[in-house]
């Protein structure tokens, strides 16, 4: 598959919470870092998504903050 994002970030899902009509799908990128993505239930069932699983988390934003404390 191409897609014109850039950024593409490989991980493995950690959990999948499903829920009536969203799944939340926890990504371990590194050790100690994590990526949640919120997606329809149909889409997580289609994808066959469960713990264990290579994926990548595909990000795509017209901005991006930088906040300090």
């Amino acid at each position: 598959m191409k897609v014109s994002a850039r950024n593409l970030i490989p991980g493995t899902v950690k959990k999948v919470n499903i829920g009536m009509v969203n799944a939340e799908v926890v990504i371990e990128a590194a050790p100690g870092v994590e990526i949640v993505s919120v997606i329809t239930k149909e889409s997580a069932e289609a994808m066959g998504l469960k713990a264990g699983a290579k994926v990548k988390a595909m990000v795509k934003a017209t901005s991006v903050m930088v906040v300090t404390d």
